[in-house]
């Protein structure tokens, strides 16, 4: 302690102090498991041709020096083809030419007229209109000039969809007049008058236009239980006058109960 402490105050209070008062702990370094295998092989002598290859090689012999063509590919002798063509027999082949002693036959005929066969046929020209001054061509009968719809046989008449949509028209406004008739039997009802009525659609309009613009004006969010019973309320009320509405403008004469 001298050596460490030179101080005598030091030395002192060191004297008073044992030495089983110190706790002394000691921390392991940390040593790798692999570490006996590295070492061990670090201990073997060095193996040869680690890097540079064998360090013997058998050198080529002067008399086998390369020469031209050496490493071209040999391609298999030719030999002659024994199949005949796809779809043809060995039996159905066409006889050879005549030789030029051999006399051909006579007398052959045949119904076949060469005339006709061999006769070209030209199709006409399909009649063309030119619509501009630079010479542009198109096709007469898509041009619009030629009055082909016009001969049609259903030209000029109503179409089917449009009867269809007269027919359920008709069919809903005697509905209706069968459903007045038989109120007015049971009560007392009245007919609204042209500018009653249009009054009436006037003010559904409007308060269409009052709840639409109520409608607009909600939140994006829809997180609770009130805003959504307030949303679809003014849905509701949105589709009952829209249908109120469409009945006012599709039925000119309306019947209403006289209370």
């Amino acid at each position: 302690f001298q050596e460490v402490f030179p101080t005598p105050s030091y030395c002192k209070i060191m004297d008073l102090i044992t030495v089983n008062d110190f706790a002394f702990c000691t921390v392991h370094r940390y040593v790798s498991k692999f570490r006996p295998a590295v070492v061990q092989e670090e201990k073997l002598p060095k193996r040869p041709m680690r890097t540079m290859g064998p360090a013997k090689v058998e050198t080529p012999s002067p008399e086998n020096f390369l020469k031209k063509h050496s490493k071209d590919p040999k391609l298999s002798d030719i030999q002659p083809c024994l199949c005949t063509p796809k779809g043809l027999d060995t039996d159905s082949r066409k006889p050879p030419v005549p030789t030029r002693t051999e006399i051909p036959p006579m007398g052959i005929q045949t119904k076949r007229d060469f005339t006709k066969t061999c006769t070209f046929v030209t199709s006409k020209p399909k009649p063309i209109s030119v619509d501009t001054y630079k010479g542009h061509k198109e096709v007469l009968e898509n041009s619009g000039l030629v009055p082909k719809y016009i001969k049609k046989t259903d030209f000029g008449k109503v179409p089917t969809y449009l009867q269809k949509h007269n027919t359920e028209k008709k069919k809903a406004q005697e509905e209706y007049d069968n459903y007045v008739k038989e109120q007015r039997e049971k009560q007392a009802m009245k007919q609204l008058s042209e500018e009653e009525r249009r009054d009436i659609l006037e003010g559904l309009k409007k308060n269409w236009d009052r709840i639409h613009h109520e409608y607009q004006g909600l939140s994006l969010v829809i997180d609770t239980w009130c805003k959504r019973a307030h949303k679809e309320r003014l849905e509701a009320d949105m589709k009952r006058l829209e249908k109120e509405m469409e009945t006012f403008e599709r039925f000119k004469v309306i019947y209403i109960a006289d209370n």
